[in-house]
């Protein structure tokens, strides 16, 4: 099987996530989101980030370093249910190192390792508030899937993540 890319990336490290990066990365997502959500934001970023992505996904997933200091992640993985699909998970760029290419070069990496795995689609999700994730996505080729509802003329899936948590659900054809 094809191994995922870890050429350096903007002169930054890139390697695979490991366990003990689970707290690292969950102690820059609060400043990396601008606090958004407050509290319960906070929570939830958490909850979407469990020490098992950094455990079971490893393989499938990248981590941006600068002199040891943490500026990108991705946490993708291949569905074991879905033959030809892959999920991303969750994506975190420093703010200051954001603008240079990193969100978009671990997204083209991963659809690179998607592809040599025999994948055709790649799903993500994001909040229906993030609005910068959407632009994003759709800037990357990402087509924002039909939902039962409307937030703010954008189709949502409603209570995706549980109660009260919508998503946008996002699909790309390889």
């Amino acid at each position: 099987m094809t191994t995922p890319d870890l050429t350096p990336l903007a002169g930054h490290a890139v390697r695979h996530p490991r366990p003990d990066d689970h707290l690292p990365v969950l102690a820059v997502l609060d400043s990396w989101w601008g606090g958004l959500g407050g509290a319960e934001g906070s929570r939830q970023r958490a909850l979407l980030l469990p020490k098992l992505m950094f455990q079971h996904f490893t393989g499938s997933s990248f981590l941006v370093t600068a002199d040891e200091r943490i500026v990108a992640f991705l946490i993708g993985f291949l569905s074991p249910s879905r033959p030809d699909e892959s999920y991303i998970h969750f994506v975190g760029v420093d703010p200051g190192e954001r603008g240079q290419g990193l969100g978009a070069a671990l997204y083209e990496r991963f659809f690179a390792y998607s592809r040599a795995h025999g994948r055709t689609t790649v799903r993500a999700i994001t909040s229906p508030v993030n609005r910068a994730s959407h632009a994003f996505h759709t800037r990357l080729g990402f087509v924002t899937e039909p939902g039962p509802k409307e937030v703010d003329g954008l189709p949502v899936q409603p209570d995706y993540d549980g109660p009260g948590l919508d998503r946008l659900s996002f699909r790309k054809d390889l």
